[in-house]
């Protein structure tokens, strides 16, 4: 089975300009998910989506694969998943087929090898699409979240059957990260989108499902791989 890891990273950032070459902890944030990839014995090569000429060659730095992508899919509006399906075909056109493709986002640096291993084992066990990965949501719209309505008055977003008292009885959602996508070429090429599969996911604790979209993302990200480093060192 072979399997290859993924990183799409464009250069246009809006909400964090330069982030996915931005220095984490003297580090390019990129860096932390293909150093993570190749520390992986399952994955053989990694592979790096970019229209920007900065980020292909702090990719190529840190020993992946440069795909250049296509303007028409680095822009503000592009569906990620038709960068997906562009990487397929340019990774399978140059180094043949594989089975298994698993895409890191450059914005989550906190996940574990493991939190990777996992999709991969979940996709395989429960013979589903794709798998993805989610973390305990902390809010809920059963409970405190509302919508307003067209009076000025708000609303519980979601009523559930009955008075909910409690958060603890409202049903445990989730939400979804950007940890690990583990799914196979086929799927990319056969789907309307990431989610209109069979889906599965495994669920990442929230100290490590961070996904860096801001500034303020970017520092609590700091601050908890200072930590874990201090803990590792101690």
């Amino acid at each position: 089975m072979r399997t290859f890891a993924f990183v799409f990273a464009r250069g246009g950032s809006k909400g964090l300009p330069g982030k996915n070459i931005k220095p984490l902890l003297g580090k390019p944030l990129l860096c932390y998910s293909v150093e993570l990839a190749q520390q992986l014995p399952e994955i053989e090569q990694v592979f790096v989506s970019t229209d920007d000429a900065e980020i292909a060659s702090t990719a190529k730095a840190a020993g992946a694969i440069v795909i250049e992508r296509p303007a028409e899919l680095a822009t503000d509006t592009s569906a990620e998943f038709l960068a997906w399906r562009h990487a397929v075909d340019w990774v399978e056109h140059h180094y043949g087929q594989f089975d298994h493709f698993v895409s890191l986002p450059a914005t989550a640096p906190l996940r574990s090898k493991e939190d990777v291993q996992s999709a991969l084992l979940k996709l395989q066990q429960t013979g589903a699409d794709i798998c993805v990965s989610m973390t305990p949501a902390q809010r809920s719209p059963y409970f405190n979240m509302v919508r307003q309505l067209p009076d000025g008055l708000v609303d519980i977003a979601i009523k559930a059957n009955g008075q909910l008292i409690r958060r603890q009885d409202a049903p445990q959602l989730f939400d979804l990260t950007t940890v690990v996508y583990a799914t196979s070429p086929h799927y990319i090429r056969k789907s309307a989108g990431v989610l209109a599969g069979k889906v599965t996911a495994v669920v990442i604790p929230k100290q490590r499902a961070v996904d860096i979209d801001d500034i303020y993302d970017f520092m609590l990200a700091e601050v908890l791989l200072s930590a874990a480093e201090l803990s590792k060192n101690q």
